[in-house]
């Protein structure tokens, strides 16, 4: 006989949440003339406040020539320095298998970060339409493709090379925000987070 809050558990649905942007910075100017899209960057975040998002970037808001993987903050980095970043907020349901799988991914990106870089080269081949993929570096909608894919939560029928942020539009998911990202930020600051899924030394 098994037990029917397994059953429950299983079942219920959980959310992953795409976050796209578009800041003040030369290299964000230069990607939307190029392309002609509306947004230049897109994370991942495992929780609706957003203390959890991930993404490739920027290690220091002075150097825009080294990126790493990092946790992003909107109160903090290259986020806080704008006066405004428009940008939206797609909630994505999931199976919680599927939830799990995401988080696995992250943390295996956590806790190997040092071996992962930004893949320069690549987000100019995708912006040229000739994908370049790199099995250890990655530019922003690369990765948030890689762990959606990886997930099963989606598939653009495509290489993770030629994803762009613009494509995250066309998830079959909710936009719960659209606006300035800093002000959802501020809205959220004192609504309660989800259960932290690492732990803390791993998430800073």
């Amino acid at each position: 006989m098994y037990d029917t809050r397994e059953v429950i558990i299983l079942t219920e649905t959980k959310s992953l949440y795409v976050v796209l942007s578009r800041s003040p910075t030369v290299l964000s100017r230069v990607i939307r003339t190029m392309t002609g899209d509306s947004y230049a960057h897109a994370a991942l975040a495992l929780d609706r406040n957003l203390e959890y998002m991930f993404s490739f970037g920027r290690r220091h808001v002075s150097n825009p020539f080294i990126g790493c993987f990092k946790r992003e903050r909107l109160s903090e980095t290259v986020h806080s320095t704008a006066h405004g970043l428009p940008g939206l907020v797609i909630e994505l349901r999931v199976h919680p298998l599927q939830y799990g799988c995401a988080v696995g991914l992250i943390e295996k990106f956590l806790f190997d970060s040092d071996k992962y870089g930004y893949n320069y080269l690549g987000l100019l081949s995708c912006i040229r339409k000739y994908p370049r993929p790199h099995k250890r570096r990655f530019f922003c909608s690369e990765f948030v493709y890689y762990v959606l894919q990886r997930c099963g939560a989606c598939d653009f029928q495509k290489p993770r090379g030629r994803v762009r942020p613009q494509d995250m539009l066309s998830l079959k998911g909710d936009v719960v925000f659209r606006g300035d990202l800093l002000d959802y930020a501020r809205g959220r600051e004192a609504a309660p987070s989800i259960f932290p899924p690492f732990a803390p030394a791993a998430a800073t």
